[in-house]
């Protein structure tokens, strides 16, 4: 359920792949089962090719992935938060459109 550029983020790689990043990493936390989750996910994959190169756009399972989910206090889904250096920039709690996620990303990755 996700395009070419999306990565998948767990609990397992999360540390390595999204805290330790040298670029902007958005991450949407999502479930199968979450409508407007699944409504999110055109956008996540049009911002994975768009930013590719520029900055890491992926999802987490929160069903599979309950660890990452409970640290970073995901409680209502979907939730995208936008890491910069290991450190929260902006949370985005419910669906949202994507030119937030796209200002939220250029003044990061300009």
């Amino acid at each position: 359920m996700a395009g070419a550029n999306t990565l998948e983020f767990t609990d397992a790689n999360f540390d390595e792949v999204v805290l330790q990043s040298d670029t902007p990493v958005l991450v949407d936390f999502w479930a199968e089962w979450c409508g407007p989750c699944k409504a999110l996910t055109p956008v996540i994959d049009e911002l994975a090719t768009e930013f590719d190169g520029k900055a890491k756009i992926g999802k987490v399972d929160t069903d599979a992935n309950r660890e990452v989910s409970v640290r970073f206090s995901v409680s209502a889904i979907p939730t995208v938060i936008l890491f910069n250096n290991g450190e929260i920039v902006e949370k985005f709690v419910g669906l949202r459109g994507k030119k937030e996620f796209e200002d939220a990303l250029t003044k990061l990755s300009s």
